[in-house]
């Protein structure tokens, strides 16, 4: 009986509560938008509930949502470069909470709800992704004070520089053709200016940069090795803006103004160097002294715009557009003239379309053209090469929110490549020839993906891609499958893993001997294959000190087949043929990248290294000897060692000390082990012939340089307010002669002038350089 009463009165009690437990239970959605004040969204920013350890990232509109159960919560958003804002609510409804921050960094007490962006990163199943904001680069030290986007870049793990000076990326075992580069989702052909020693993207309009090293989303597709997504601001929609800079080489200009106030925007920037006004008074002072050589006349620019405006709640269009070009220029007294240009175009359209709180698209147009010529002329013959590629692309990208625990994304996109493979123009007074090259390619793509939250410790990200390409009648396809999770063995501690495979259809020809770059654009065709690469990776992820450090350990081996070289003696322009001086081989990489991270407080920054191997091999084929004899060997791109440090102190409001440090092991390089004499016959003339051992056997001396920098903020303008500062840059501080090239200097003997040794030269490119930027903005 006791038994009996007990059960009814236990079950009075649970149907008393269970209207209480069920109004506790429900859950509600808070959606909006992360913006700057200047009305840009911020994509990436972070949108957390740390009391129940749930946050999202805002999407490449600023848009958030948040599935959370009814009652009191503290909302705090924050994102690299900009304030951290909190808000309070009480949620008993659908709501919509849009935030706004402002930029700077604050000095507060570092507590665990403003983690931020390093509680996204251990919470995501995104593995090797890199985020980099464009206030953050500003502050780092860099060379002649130009600040870089892809020289910052170069400072994360797994990501390599091809040399001195340069800002080509080799990310995990990967050549330089085989990342992707977008700019407001238009593709960027060559992301270098001045032969490589800056990136054509200009950090006045910059908003953020997002780097993939693995575990791809499968939204994107066409290369092997990364993804470079670049997002441009979208100007301010409250007030006209004038910014810039003036530096030891060049100078930048951007206006941005409102459309209709609270409506759109538009953003015009320019950027131009100036070595070429001191050149030419340099030759001026100089043409009538006899035997001079003229200093070669260079100078680079680039132009920036884009365009928003809010049409409704619902919908909103972007126009974006870039236009940059490189002029060399070499005019001898001797009648010799020679003329070297390249640049890159692209227009981007986008339309952003919210069908319900759930579901959303962004579709876009866009075209890109990458173009580079070269002309000769001698007294009355003169001789031009050239060669482009342009693409028309046309994209459509879906998100769906189910409910709390599925994000799906689908969608496709097509391409019309044209290919100028090869352009001829020579004269001579009584002759004239002229031939072209190209090639047309469709390339096509379509995706899904559903980002899975099964529960409180283990996420999924999964997709799969459909790619395809057609060059005349050679067609080609595949499936890329992608796949990551997360699985959180405590709350600061997570384990993951990911995997990719990846299609590239088209192939970068350049000629490595030449001492200008010779870059040609090729379809997958015929003999020419579409290259293919393969990667997994796994590592943990571990929020430490109260939550004020990152580390993170990843493994990864990726391993690709139909890589591309070509034979010796290959003939590169103007060849209908040029396939035929392809060899395909296989390459694999493998490394370990550790990385310790700081975002808040006075003294910010990072630490990685990576430990990796990257090998190709070319067996024998075409009637030749393969390449190294068909032995493996290591890419000039190959690093064993590779450690990097970026510290900023904020010294007081006025006052931020920078610093990088950069170590790395020497690049492999080819060097003849001996040297033998031949002669024909008694008494001629001795031939010196050099034997070379397996390719890349040697490695240059160690690569490391040391840059600091002061950031000084001055006072505001009386009258029109603003901000400004003064930028000292010392690049290569301890002035370490590191190598650029090595070359071998004869030696001979003074009395039978005949050589007698051989000894290596290095020569170094840059030296300490100090450089003073004056940055303006009101």
């Amino acid at each position: 009986m006791m038994r009996f009463y007990f059960s009814r009165a236990a079950l009075a009690l649970l149907l008393l509560l269970a209207p209480l437990s069920l109004l506790a239970q429900a859950q509600y959605l808070l959606r909006g938008t992360v913006r700057g004040t200047d009305g840009s969204a911020l994509p990436g920013a972070n949108v957390a509930v740390p009391a129940l350890g749930l946050g999202a990232a805002a999407n490449a509109d600023g848009r958030y949502e948040l599935s959370l159960p009814a009652g009191r919560h503290r909302v705090v958003c924050s994102f690299i470069g900009y304030k951290t804002v909190t808000e309070d609510l009480n949620l008993r409804a659908n709501q919509r909470l849009d935030l706004v921050l402002s930029a700077g960094t604050e000095l507060q007490e570092v507590v665990i709800e403003g983690s931020g962006t390093l509680e996204q990163k251990l919470q995501t199943t995104q593995m090797g992704v890199e985020r980099l904001s464009a206030r953050e680069a500003k502050l780092l030290p860099a060379l002649f004070g130009e600040v870089d986007i892809l020289k910052t870049l170069q400072l994360k793990p797994g990501v390599q520089n091809g040399g001195e000076g340069t800002s080509g990326l080799f990310v995990r075992g990967g050549s330089a053709d085989q990342n992707l580069f977008l700019v407001d989702d238009a593709v960027v052909y060559n992301p270098n200016h001045l032969f490589g020693l800056f990136s054509t993207f200009n950090s006045d309009v910059v908003q953020s940069v997002d780097l993939y090293k693995s575990g791809f989303p499968a939204q994107y597709g066409g290369r092997l090795s990364s993804v470079v997504d670049v997002k441009l601001r979208e100007g301010s929609r409250d007030s006209a803006g004038v910014s810039g800079g003036i530096g030891l080489i060049s100078s930048r200009l951007a206006v941005e103004t409102p459309i209709a106030k609270g409506k759109g925007s538009i953003l015009l920037a320019g950027r131009r160097t100036y070595f070429d006004v001191f050149t030419r008074q340099i030759n001026k002072l100089n043409e009538d002294t006899k035997d001079y050589n003229p200093i070669p006349d260079y100078y680079f620019y680039d132009l920036n715009l884009k365009a928003n405006y809010q049409l409704s709640d619902k919908d909103q269009v972007f126009l974006s557009g870039y236009f940059g070009n490189d002029v060399f220029g070499f005019n001898s007294t001797r009648g010799f003239n020679f003329d070297f240009n390249w640049g890159n175009r692209s227009a981007t359209a986008r339309w952003s379309h919210v069908f319900n709180p759930r579901l959303f698209t962004n579709s876009s147009a866009t075209w890109s053209y990458y173009t580079y010529n070269i002309a000769n002329k001698l007294d009355q013959f003169s001789f031009g090469l050239g060669s482009n590629i342009r693409d028309w692309n046309l994209r459509s990208d879906w998100e769906w929110r189910p409910n709390a625990k599925h994000v799906v994304r689908f969608g496709g996109s097509g391409t019309l490549h044209h290919f100028g493979v090869g352009r001829l123009q020579a004269n001579g007074g009584s002759f004239n020839i002229g031939q072209n090259v190209e090639y047309d390619g469709l390339e096509g793509g379509l995706y899904a993906a559903d980002n899975f939250t099964v529960n409180d410790k283990l996420a999924l990200d999964y997709g799969l891609r459909l790619t395809g390409f057609q060059s005349g009648s050679n067609e080609y396809g595949g499936l890329e499958p992608r796949a990551a999770a997360r699985y959180s063995l405590t709350p600061s501690l997570s384990l993951k893993a990911s995997y990719a495979l990846m299609y590239q259809y088209v192939h970068l020809v350049t000629n490595s001997g030449a001492s200008l770059p010779t870059d040609i654009w090729y379809p997958s065709r015929l003999s020419v294959k579409p290259q293919r690469s393969q990667q997994v990776s796994t590592g943990f992820s571990w929020l430490i000190g109260s939550g004020q450090f990152l580390l993170t350990d990843e493994v990864y081996y990726k391993w690709a087949q139909r890589q591309i070289d070509f034979r010796d003696g290959a003939q590169l322009f103007v060849n209908p043929e040029l396939d035929q001086e392809f060899l395909f081989g296989r390459g694999w990489a493998y490394g370990n990248e550790i990385y310790l991270e700081k975002k808040q407080g006075k003294t910010t920054g990072w630490l990685g290294y990576t430990l990796a191997w990257t090998k190709r091999e070319f067996e024998p084929q075409r009637g030749t000897n393969g390449i190294n004899g068909g032995r493996a060997f290591f890419p000039t791109y190959d690093r064993r060692h590779n450690l990097t440090l970026v510290v900023l102190h904020k010294l007081n409001k006025r006052v931020n000390l920078t610093s990088s440090f950069v170590y790395t092991s020497g690049n492999p390089t080819t060097l003849p082990t001996a040297r033998i004499g031949v002669q024909d016959v008694y008494g001629g003339e001795l031939q010196v012939v050099p034997i070379y051992p397996d390719r890349n056997s040697y490695r240059l001396p160690s690569y490391h340089r040391l840059d600091l920098g002061v950031v000084y903020k001055l006072r505001p303008w009386r009258r029109i307010g603003g901000e400004s500062d003064l930028t000292l840059s010392i690049y290569n501080a301890y002035n370490r002669r590191n190598p650029y090239f090595i070359y071998i200097d004869e030696v001979k003997n003074e009395e039978t002038g005949l050589p007698q040794s051989y000894r290596a030269r290095q020569v170094s490119l840059f030296p300490v350089i100090p450089s003073l930027t004056y940055n303006f903005k009101f």
